[in-house]
């Protein structure tokens, strides 16, 4: 049997397309969508990490029988995990936190490439931050920027 531990989660499958641009406007458009498979991801993670514990606990009253079983439980919920990853790969977003659900959108700030960021719980996208920055580096949105990563953006 197959073992995939997600301390370090495996990014959804790639493709050979390009990641979207966003705009603000654009990325908060997409929520619904995003909002509901991310929902989906940090269940389905909470999940796969409590059955990847009970794979990997070697107890004397637990038979062959109920390891394999729990073993193909384990394999069946890393390969939905994977499935609603790359769904939300699809939209254009990059998953950045399994457990919290933290999402980056690719824009165009002044011409250089920054992410807007977003996590399960937020309403809006409210948030940007330089590339590799990450959530310490968040930075709010205002019109301005706003305003600047729509031209920024082609149509």
């Amino acid at each position: 049997m197959e073992q995939t531990h997600l301390t370090k989660p495996q990014p959804p499958r790639k493709s050979v397309r390009r990641k979207p641009l966003f705009t603000v406007e654009k990325a908060n458009r997409a929520l619904p969508l995003v909002q509901r498979i991310v929902a989906d991801i940090v269940k389905q993670h909470k999940k796969v990490c409590a059955l990847e514990e009970r794979c990997h606990m070697r107890r004397p009253d637990v038979s062959e029988d109920e390891q394999a079983r729990l073993g193909r439980q384990y394999s069946i919920a890393i390969e939905k995990l994977r499935d609603l990853a790359d769904e939300l790969a699809a939209v254009g977003c990059d998953l950045k936190d399994w457990r919290r659900g933290l999402i980056d959108f690719s824009a165009l700030y002044q011409g250089r490439e920054v992410e807007l960021c977003w996590h399960l719980g937020e309403e809006r996208v409210n948030y940007w931050h330089e590339i590799g920055a990450g959530f310490p580096g968040r930075h709010a949105i205002d019109d301005v920027f706003a305003a600047d990563v729509a031209a920024c953006t082609p149509a």
